[in-house]
């Protein structure tokens, strides 16, 4: 071929090429979606409600505004309990939240937030992603026609904020109490007067007395919530949310409706804020568990054996009644427990003799 026919070759493909790239800008555009989310988390609340409004934005941002979200938080559009129903119905596309909010509707939905004694933020992932735990809630969230991805993660969650110590089983009796899922039911089993209240509520119940002690999630959020002027002993790692991953649930009508980029733009985004979440919690944690205590004089403690051994007896019984109210609470608990032996096994031989180790030699305190 002489120069001048690749010349002109050459200008024919770039005209081509521009043709294809003009001629698709429109079909983009016209196939552009409004994605509506709401959320169970106040607007700019210190790390749920920042992280689920960080979500709305990559969508768009990593769609380049083919999926436009519009993100209401709790009270802007519907009630922070009412996103369930709000998504099912179709009224919007996705609501941001933990899914063991649900437990009312299908006690399976436990296993997709946290249950007592469950798995660790790294060993729940791995079921989910590797171990056959997608499919399962995929089953338990089509049962209410959603689809619900992964989106965030706290880490261990705190034992919870007391107005007084707790010392023994003995010290829970009589107690009113906010803790939602099975570890509050673990807790009414030791007397505890439980007591579900979306984020927002927490303080204000607090400081009236209508709740005697909560559990929200970590130093770090926790510490924007000003608990500690109220109550003073804060309790380390509690049984009852050893991961507390968050779900992006959504119409699943919509999301079958979606192209498979449509949809794999929407899960890289949940699957990065998933990470994000819980890096950027751990990340701070330290920080402001030492601001609780220097700056508010928060007295930290840990729970006892005998609690934990307390715990633990409740905890068997209330899995046992859960199993008792739902074939697929059966079908999915058989799973997690196979995995959590499993992955978890494994994790404590490993990663659990290194840390323990690591510390001991270098004098971490635990």
């Amino acid at each position: 071929m002489d120069r001048r026919s690749f010349i002109k070759n050459a200008g024919l493909a770039a005209g081509a090429t521009a043709a294809a790239t003009t001629l698709a800008a429109p079909a983009i555009a016209q196939a552009k979606k409004t994605m509506t989310i709401v959320s169970t988390w106040p607007r700019d609340f210190p790390g749920l409600g920042i992280s689920a409004q960080r979500l709305a934005a990559r969508i768009t941002e990593l769609s380049q505004g083919a999926i436009t979200v519009e993100y209401f938080a709790a009270g802007e559009r519907v009630k922070a309990f009412d996103s369930f129903d709000e998504v099912a119905s179709g009224n919007s596309q996705a609501y941001i939240a933990a899914d063991y909010y649900w437990l009312g509707k299908e006690p399976a939905f436990a296993y997709f937030t946290t249950v007592p004694f469950g798995m660790v933020v790294d060993e729940w992932n791995a079921w989910i992603k590797f171990g056959g735990g997608q499919a399962l809630w995929d089953e338990v969230s089509g049962k209410f026609g959603l689809k619900a991805l992964a989106c965030g993660a706290t880490g261990t969650q705190a034992g919870g904020w007391f107005n007084k110590e707790i010392n023994s089983p003995d010290d829970f009796k009589g107690l009113k109490m906010r803790i939602p899922g099975l570890g509050g039911t673990v807790l009414s089993k030791l007397g505890v007067s439980t007591i579900s209240l979306p984020g927002g509520q927490i303080y204000q119940n607090l400081v009236s007395g209508a709740i005697d002690a909560t559990e929200w999630v970590g130093p770090y959020n926790d510490y924007f919530m000003k608990f500690y002027e109220v109550t003073k002993y804060y309790y380390t790692g509690g049984m009852h949310e050893p991961n507390a991953n968050l779900a992006l649930g959504m119409n699943k009508s919509w999301w079958e409706s979606l192209s498979n980029w449509e949809q794999a733009v929407i899960t890289a985004a949940a699957n990065e804020e998933n990470a994000a979440q819980f890096e950027e919690t751990m990340a701070l944690n330290g920080t402001y568990l030492r601001k609780l205590v220097d700056e508010q004089g928060v007295k930290v403690a840990a729970f006892n054996d005998d609690i934990w051994d307390a715990f633990g007896d409740a905890a068997k019984e209330v899995f046992e009644e859960n199993r008792a109210k739902s074939a697929l609470a059966v079908k999915v608990d058989d799973a997690f427990q196979a995995s959590l032996r499993d992955i978890g096994g494994m994790m404590a031989q490993f990663q659990g003799t290194f840390t323990n180790q690591r510390n001991r030699v270098l004098g971490i305190d635990a």
